[in-house]
């Protein structure tokens, strides 16, 4: 069940990753527009590129997305089962109207088209605590860089 708390990180301000195995362990990653929240227990991903991701899940409906909430920048992992797509109804109305919006604010009007909203289950949702980068380890707290 998703916290309420988690809800500003699905408003598309920050990209989303998402990870995808395909049937021979091979990880995937990709950059979603949003990771939208249907309800408490499901999301919806924006299908609009990525034809790995959909290979992927095909062969293994488990993924993994990272959420980041724009006002604190907590992080959240969602563990994740596919389930249908949809492309038309409430939840992908919605979702193309936020892309839509997405993409004219970055001057990508007419490149970001929606083509289904995937629809998920939520199996977990842990808020991560810490860093989720070693970035003091990097030099990157104290403002300094580590190689030259």
């Amino acid at each position: 069940m998703l916290p309420d708390e988690i809800k500003p990180a699905m408003q598309g301000v920050i990209p989303s990753h998402v990870v995808t195995c395909a049937l021979d362990g091979t990880p995937n990653i990709t950059t979603v527009s949003q990771v939208y929240y249907v309800d408490p227990d499901h999301v919806a991903l924006s299908y609009q590129f990525f034809s790995k991701t959909s290979k992927n899940i095909r062969e293994n409906p488990r993924a993994l997305a990272w959420v980041i909430n724009p006002e604190t920048f907590e992080s959240w992992d969602l563990e994740i089962e596919y389930g249908h797509s949809e492309t038309s109804g409430p939840v992908f109305d919605a979702m193309d109207m936020q892309i839509e919006a997405i993409a004219s604010m970055t001057g990508m009007k007419g490149i970001f088209k929606l083509r289904a909203a995937d629809i998920y289950r939520v199996i977990s949702a842990t808020k991560n605590v810490g860093e989720r980068l070693p970035l003091a380890k990097l030099g990157v707290a104290s403002g300094t860089t580590t190689g030259e």
